[in-house]
C-alpha cells in the first residue's frame, strides 16, 4: 500500500491539452451509440488544474506522469492518480511538514533517500530526518480538504521506520486529524514493540470530503507530557489514500 500504481490500462478514453485539463476524448460514434460511449468515459480528474497549477506540463509528460505520481512545491509533496479508480493521492514529504527542532543537528539529522519503486522515480529523492533525541516529539502537515476526491474515504498514515538505538517510545505517541471546522480525531500508538528497520504505517484517521468542502486538514504525530528523551526515529512523510 502507498506505491504509485503501475501504468497497465491504456489511455484511450482520456486526453489532456497543453494547458493541463483533462478533456474528454470526443465520440466517433454514431448518434445511436453515442449513449454508449458516455458511459465509457473516464471521468474527468478531481481539481487537477489546482492541484497542479504550479506546474508546466506538455500532453504527453503529463500522461506519463498523471499515474505514477507528480512532484509538487519542490517535491515537498507527491499527487498522483490511482488508475483504476481515478482517485486522487498524496504524499507529504518531511520537508514540507513542520518538525520542532528539525534544523537542529543536535535533536535531527537529515539524510537522503531514494522515493518510489517504479523506474520513473529511481533519479528522485527525497530528505528525511532521523530523529537523535528529543524529548518533545511534535510533528505536523497539512492538505487542502478540497483536493480529496469526493465521496471517497481516505486514511491518513504517517510513514516511519524506528532504527537502533531507539528507546524512549513507551509512552505511546499521538496522532491526530484536525478539520477545518474544529472537529478532531484522535488516536494513540505504542511504538515500543514496533519492528525495527522496516517501513511502518501508522494510521491517524479517516477522512471523507463532500464537494465544495474547503479548508486545511492538519495532520499531526506528537509527545511531550511524557517527559522521555525518544531516539531512532525516521519520517519518511505522511499518506493520504483511498481506503481498500
Amino acid at each position: 500500500m502507498g506505491a504509485s500504481p503501475s501504468r497497465e490500462e491504456a489511455h484511450s478514453n482520456s486526453s489532456f491539452s497543453g494547458n493541463g485539463k483533462a478533456m474528454a476524448v470526443a465520440s466517433s460514434a454514431s448518434s445511436s451509440g453515442s449513449n454508449q460511449a458516455q458511459s465509457k468515459r473516464a471521468p474527468a480528474l478531481h481539481m487537477f488544474q489546482e492541484i497542479v497549477a504550479e506546474k508546466d506540463f506538455t500532453a504527453s509528460s503529463l500522461e506519463d506522469q498523471i499515474y505514477t505520481g507528480i512532484f509538487l512545491a519542490g517535491k515537498t509533496k507527491k499527487y498522483w492518480v490511482d488508475e483504476r479508480t481515478r482517485n486522487n493521492c498524496f504524499m507529504l514529504f518531511p520537508r514540507g511538514l513542520s518538525i520542532t527542532w528539525s534544523e537542529d543537528p543536535r535533536f535531527w539529522t537529515w539524510k537522503p533517500l531514494k522515493e518510489g519503486s517504479s523506474d520513473a522515480d529511481t533519479d528522485t529523492q527525497i530528505e528525511v530526518p532521523s530523529l537523535q533525541n528529543v524529548c518533545w516529539l511534535e510533528i505536523h502537515g497539512k492538505l487542502e480538504r478540497s483536493y480529496l476526491t469526493p465521496g471517497v474515504t481516505y486514511e491518513v498514515l504517517f510513514e516511519v521506520m524506528l532504527i537502533d538505538p531507539a528507546y524512549g517510545w513507551s509512552v505511546p505517541v499521538n496522532l491526530q486529524l484536525k478539520f477545518p471546522d474544529g472537529t478532531v480525531q484522535q488516536r494513540k500508538e505504542n511504538l515500543e514493540e514496533k519492528i525495527r528497520m522496516k517501513w511502518l504505517e501508522l494510521k491517524v484517521g479517516e477522512v471523507k470530503t463532500q464537494q465544495g468542502q474547503k479548508g486545511e486538514i492538519e495532520i499531526s504525530m506528537f509527545e511531550y507530557d511524557g517527559g522521555l528523551w525518544k531516539r531512532g526515529l525516521l519520517i519518511k512523510g505522511i499518506k493520504i489514500l483511498p481506503k481498500q
